[in-house]
């Protein structure tokens, strides 16, 4: 059996919740831990989970196998780091590592941190990727990226017909859009370290590298912003994009965008000398709907972001499979019932963060960035 610790109550931690249940061919149990007790109660409650708990009592409970960070950035490398001498294996999602402003004073203002250099940003977060896969590798567990992308039908099956043609993947562009994240967290610099482009553009870059592992690595990235001020005078992005070159003479151009009215949209295209692949994730045509006014359909969710029910709409059959979220908590959990290494793990996450952070540094200084 897995026993699986979720850290946090969020968004993510209830898509987790969901998933975790509906693993097959492995017997899981799920608690959830949290700061605050009677959040963890109240969702445990609501996903009928084993137990709520305290982080301390779930880091020092030693049947718990598995500790799933679903919490604000700023703490991923705290939190690996202390159940990786727990003992436990981590699943952290994406971002692995981000700069919220480390080294500074705890009272450090999001300007401040915002205001940060970004050649400054960029060493800090690989430092922290990194200590994060070798804190992991001394305690001899696993580090998970919880990078859902790489696991989305779509790009499953793109990829292995791509290898079934013998031709290699010579452009690739994608992109995640929609209205503005979930959490006031996205909205500080002090706890997110980045706007859309690394909120939502790490979903299409992480996919990029993913299929390009064993075979190519980013050798140089150049990238425009959108800053979207706030009342402090500055806040994340809220567009980015970024251009990517691969050793092996590949591109791929990924963005994030906070503008995204009517729906998350998620899409990754793959273009091959013998094919082309259009993967989407997010909206899926699988079922169309239409209401003559808002409300027609109760209380039932249509997807991620859609605002109202009245008009066409496209309700998701099954969100958490087609955006990859259930394949992989499904991997996480036939690796560790298996013994076998993660298909998607901690190296692949720092060299996200690592690209991410040199677009951020391409955007500040007008230039590409080699890597």
């Amino acid at each position: 059996m897995i026993k699986v610790a979720i850290i946090g109550t969020g968004f993510l931690a209830r898509t987790r919740a969901r998933c975790w249940k509906r693993v097959f061919g492995t017997r899981v149990e799920c608690v959830v831990a949290a700061r605050d007790g009677a959040k963890a109660a109240a969702f445990a409650r609501e996903h009928a989970l084993s137990d709520a708990c305290t982080i301390d009592r779930a880091l020092s409970d030693r049947a718990v196998t598995l500790v799933d960070l679903c919490v604000p950035n700023r703490v991923h490398r705290e939190f690996c780091e202390r159940a990786a001498a727990a003992g436990k294996h981590v699943l952290c999602t994406k971002p692995l590592a981000a700069f919220w402003g480390q080294g500074m004073p705890a009272d450090a203002a999001a300007t401040a941190v915002a205001g940060t250099e970004r050649a400054t940003m960029l060493a800090r977060v690989t430092a922290d990727a990194d200590a994060m896969v070798a804190a992991c590798a001394k305690a001899g567990v696993h580090l998970f990226y919880g990078e859902n992308w790489c696991f989305a039908p779509a790009i499953v099956r793109a990829r292995a017909l791509a290898a079934a043609s013998g031709g290699a993947i010579v452009e690739m562009r994608g992109w995640e859009s929609h209205s503005g994240s979930h959490s006031a967290y996205a909205k500080d610099w002090r706890h997110t370290g980045g706007g859309a482009l690394l909120r939502l553009g790490a979903h299409p870059i992480g996919a990029m590298l993913w299929l390009k592992r064993g075979a190519a690595r980013v050798v140089s990235v150049s990238a425009e912003l959108r800053e979207q001020p706030d009342s402090s005078g500055t806040g994340p992005e809220s567009w980015g994009a970024c251009t990517l070159k691969f050793s092996d003479g590949s591109v791929g151009v990924a963005y994030g965008s906070d503008h995204m009215l009517g729906g998350m949209q998620s899409h990754l295209t793959l273009l091959g000398p013998a094919f082309r692949f259009e993967c989407a994730l997010s909206p899926v045509d699988m079922l169309r709907a239409y209401a003559p006014r808002d409300g027609a359909f109760g209380g039932e969710y249509i997807m991620e972001k859609v605002d109202g029910q009245a008009g066409w709409s496209t309700p998701m059959p099954d969100e958490d499979w087609t955006s990859g979220q259930q394949g992989l908590v499904q991997s996480v959990a036939d690796s560790l019932a298996g013994g076998t290494a993660p298909a998607c793990d901690g190296e692949l996450g720092a060299e996200v963060a690592r690209v991410i952070y040199a677009a951020y540094l391409s955007a500040a200084e007008g230039r590409r960035v080699t890597l």
